[in-house]
C-alpha cells in the first residue's frame, strides 16, 4: 500500500502541468484585460513550483510501504 504523500505528488505535478500550460497559453496568446502584476506571468512560476513539489514528494514516496 503506498502512502498518501505518493498520489499528493501525483496530483500536484498533474495540475502543475496544467497551470503552467495555461500560462504559457496566455503568454502566447495576449489577454484584453490584464491585471496589475500580470506582466510577471505568475502561472508559469506557480505550475513550475507545483510540478517541483510534486515530483519531491512522488520520489521520496514511491518505494515506501505502508
Amino acid at each position: 500500500m503506498k502512502p498518501i504523500w505518493y498520489f499528493v505528488g501525483i496530483l500536484l505535478f498533474v495540475m502543475g502541468v496544467i497551470v503552467e500550460a495555461a500560462g504559457v497559453y496566455m503568454w502566447i496568446v495576449p489577454q484584453e484585460k490584464t491585471t496589475v502584476l500580470s506582466e510577471i506571468h505568475p502561472n508559469i512560476w506557480w505550475g513550475l513550483i507545483m510540478m517541483a513539489a510534486g515530483l519531491v514528494y512522488f520520489i521520496r514516496n514511491k518505494n515506501k510501504v505502508v
